[in-house]
């Protein structure tokens, strides 16, 4: 015999254990499945283990895809406040680190026991670890899944299952491919928020800078970030990186301006007058000493060189170069370093409040599987919080 539900939510991650407790404190009968022994690992890795939960000014101009504004119907019915409100409400202390990030003051593992606790408050029921086998039509009565653990008939199906990055704690394609079995299109997927990195003889001249950070201000792709940049071995990371990159292709370059704020070519004439130190030490008043000795050395400067030496001219060339360098990346470093999943299951054939498939009565997409990706700062997570809330109250 079959078990019989309101609602299948297949997934339980962040939109998932949402989506399950909303649906189910509205009375809904609701069954949530899951492959993982463990639940909530990806929130629980998150933020250093402290979980970037949300941030303060989430809006809809935080989010890419093929249609921006997708978002912005589930972020006002359930915004960073809502969620904020229900943080207090389970007493998680919390602080704001950075630019509207907030952080679990202690573990991530307090949003993971919210989430659960919201789940039981409603009787959720749970099938874990489980696989799902086939989800298909049941005529007029909604789906059937073959799962691990039996037979299970659903009105609505729910799939929150999440993007490709971190495979190693379960994430998979599954929502993608059953998207695809229902004839929704499906935007190709890409690592989102992950390192960029560049062929040798390109970074040869950088690559002993792994580990400088600085401040930076990158462009690419019609966007800019003013974030912190850090080289690496392979090529460059940190915020400013990370944010570009869910807006960086394959061939396009980036433009980098290392010391963002600053006149360095003014700067550096004005130096020049009585001055009798050198390029160098001049440049690392600006940039980390490391940077300015590679830099010098690689425009044409010996590191022991004068600022009097140097005509107007020459300075502001050097100068130039610091605040537009135009480097290509050759590739990301891939899942095994993403953070997020760019692309998804297209939002053409999504309705935005409900987040229905239109051509598929009672199937609905939620968070990371959908083409929403976030900013880096804590948006991915409230997408995940509106995404699942908008499903579970329609659902």
């Amino acid at each position: 015999m079959s078990e019989c539900c309101d609602v299948a939510v297949i997934g339980a991650g962040a939109a998932g254990m949402m989506c399950a407790a909303v649906a189910a404190q509205r009375g809904r009968r609701v069954t949530l499945i899951d492959h993982a022994r463990k639940i909530g690992e990806k929130i629980r890795i998150s933020g250093g283990g402290r979980c970037n939960f949300t941030n303060v000014g989430s809006g809809p101009e935080h989010y890419h895809g093929r249609d921006p504004g997708f978002a912005r119907h589930a972020l006002q019915a359930f915004g960073a406040r809502d969620f904020i409100a229900l943080v207090r409400r389970h007493r998680v202390a919390f602080h704001e680190k950075h630019r509207g990030q907030l952080f679990c003051d202690d573990s991530s593992q307090r949003i993971v026991d919210l989430l659960r606790a919201e789940c039981a408050a409603g009787g959720v029921r749970w099938r874990h670890p489980c696989r799902v086998h086939a989800v298909r039509r049941d005529g007029a009565k909604g789906f059937e899944l073959d799962t691990e653990h039996g037979a299970l008939r659903a009105s609505r199906v729910v799939v929150a299952s999440g993007g490709l990055p971190v495979q190693e704690i379960g994430a998979s394609d599954y929502g993608l491919r059953l998207a695809k079995q229902f004839g929704l299109e499906v935007v190709a997927p890409q690592p989102g928020l992950v390192p960029l990195r560049f062929d040798a003889p390109t970074w040869a001249p950088w690559q002993h800078l792994a580990g400088v950070s600085l401040p930076a201000r990158v462009r690419c792709g019609g966007r800019q970030f003013d974030e912190d940049l850090l080289f690496t071995h392979r090529g460059l990371s940190g915020p400013a990186i990370l944010q570009i990159s869910s807006f960086w292709d394959a061939g396009a370059a980036l433009r980098v301006d290392l010391a963002p704020g600053k006149e360095l070519g003014t700067a550096l004439r004005q130096m020049k007058t009585g001055a009798r130190g050198s390029v160098l030490a001049a440049l690392a008043n600006a940039v980390p000493r490391r940077l300015a000795q590679a830099w010098v050395e690689n425009h044409g400067f010996d590191a022991r060189t004068r600022l009097a030496e140097c005509s107007d001219a020459r300075l502001g060339a050097l100068a130039s170069a610091l605040h537009e360098w135009n480097i290509a990346p050759s590739a990301t470093e891939g899942w095994r370093k993403a953070e997020v999943m760019r692309g998804g299951v297209a939002t053409t054939g999504l309705d935005p409040h409900t987040l229905q498939a239109r051509e598929v009565p009672g199937l609905h997409f939620i968070g990371e599987v959908v083409d929403v990706t976030g900013w880096l700062g804590g948006y991915n997570f409230q997408w995940a919080w509106s995404s699942g809330v908008a499903a579970g109250r329609a659902a």
